[in-house]
């Protein structure tokens, strides 16, 4: 196991002690693991990036990211696409893509070194929504009930969704850059023919991927909910039987979908296994909702993982840092978080019955996380030095921002936006 796993394992435990005093400062644990993670590689950053671009930690990334995937699917209340369908189906079907198509133009246009592949990877890294680092946010009074339930249901389903294009995209996005390092020298045709035969292999074989992924995830999450129901009426497993079920479904999702023989999106397959589990565990049922208790060990398994990311992510920080930032990555992320996430939010809800300032507020608050730093360590593991370590930068620099800008900021100019805050300021 390489040694920064098992510094980022101490370190959550070290946080893990002293969060409470920490948070009730006003410390979230994101802000303080990425303190904890920049001081643990400062000594050897060199290491750290070895460390962090070894298979072993690129594994231990991915199965997170599909217990994360699971949770956000998981935690979704009412029907397919929660309480709130239309305008759910709105912004993961209209603003997003819309989001990623702008991102992607952004990306290419701002950074001379993005590649036509590149430049899809980078929006799929910086585009999805996670409230970890800004979950004050939800706690605002000043935001109406039926904003935050959207912002719930959409966080939960974005990063699901744009997992399965990252996967298709990144491998295209290697391959290419394989074969722009080898432009100008004498290849062979038998080379040219072999480059080519991999590019149409990667768009090809995308497709029946995904779809064997969603058809694992449908069976494999309908099956246990329908068998968890059963078995919950019949009074013939417990609480923490229950828990350990769930806990298990996103890794058996993912390890399934991975082997050899299938080949398929484990993310995918994590994800859909998700939402069809909640569905079939809940059929029948007013709330429509999988009951807390039974979800306490998965939720509280992916907050562990997701400390663990925030801790690697100190780390990348100091690394992108001490490589230096230049002004076209700082102004694609401020536009990420701000204008290619507002703009389509709001066309894609007119006509709705979301009013003008609600959907103002649904698109400036979308905090990058999780998501962003997962997808951000895997291009990083899998792509050429030069591009991995473009990709690496962009998205520490837009979840660095999201934390600055959701994190701190948005909770304070949203106190002093409602009516109690206004009167205090008068």
């Amino acid at each position: 196991m390489p040694a920064v796993v098992l510094i980022g394992f101490a370190a959550v435990v070290l946080w893990s002690l002293v969060s409470h005093r920490f948070e009730r400062w006003g410390v979230a644990g994101p802000a303080g693991l990425l303190v904890l993670g920049a001081i643990a590689v400062i000594w050897d950053v060199e290491a750290f990036a070895t460390a962090i671009d070894a298979p072993p930690t690129e594994k231990i990334v991915e199965v997170i990211l599909a217990v994360l995937l699971f949770v956000d699917a998981i935690e979704v209340k009412g029907g397919l696409f929660g309480n709130e369908g239309r305008v759910t189906l709105r912004l993961v079907l209209i603003a997003l893509p819309m989001s990623l198509v702008l991102g992607a133009a952004a990306s290419w246009l701002l950074v001379p070194e993005t590649a036509p592949f590149l430049m899809i990877v980078i929006a799929c890294v910086i585009l999805p929504t996670d409230f970890a680092p800004a979950a004050e946010i939800l706690r605002v009074r000043y935001i109406p009930d039926r904003v935050r339930q959207i912002l719930n249901v959409e966080s939960g389903y974005n990063d699901g969704i744009v997992s399965p294009l990252f996967a298709m995209m990144l491998p295209l996005a290697t391959i290419w850059a394989e074969i722009v390092s080898n432009a100008g020298k004498d290849l062979s045709d038998a080379e040219i023919d072999k480059r080519s035969d991999q590019v149409g292999e990667a768009i090809i074989g995308a497709v029946p991927a995904t779809l064997v992924a969603i058809l694992l995830g449908v069976v494999l999450g309908f099956v246990c909910g329908t068998l968890v129901r059963l078995c919950r009426r019949h009074d013939l497993v417990s609480d923490a039987g229950v828990r350990g079920v769930m806990l298990l479904i996103p890794l058996i999702a993912y390890g399934i979908a991975t082997l050899p023989a299938l080949g398929a999106n484990g993310f995918v397959a994590a994800f859909v296994a998700g939402i069809a589990y909640r569905m079939a565990r809940t059929r029948g049922e007013e709330e429509r909702a999988v009951a807390h208790d039974e979800l306490v060990l998965v939720e509280e398994t992916g907050t562990l993982a997701a400390n663990f990311v925030w801790f690697i992510l100190g780390g990348a920080a100091l690394l992108a840092f001490s490589a230096g930032v230049g002004w076209d990555v700082v102004l694609l992320a401020l536009l990420a978080l701000t204008v290619l996430r507002i703009v389509p939010v709001y066309l894609s809800l007119m006509g709705s019955s979301v009013a003008p300032r609600e959907r103002l507020l649904i698109g400036a608050l979308g905090p990058r996380g999780t998501a962003s730093i997962v997808f951000g360590l895997l291009a990083y593991n899998a792509l050429p030095d030069e591009q991995g370590e473009l990709v690496l930068v962009v998205m520490v620099v837009t979840v660095v921002g999201s934390i600055v800008l959701h994190g701190l900021a948005a909770p304070l100019l949203l106190r002093r936006m409602s009516p109690a805050g206004r009167a205090n300021l008068r």
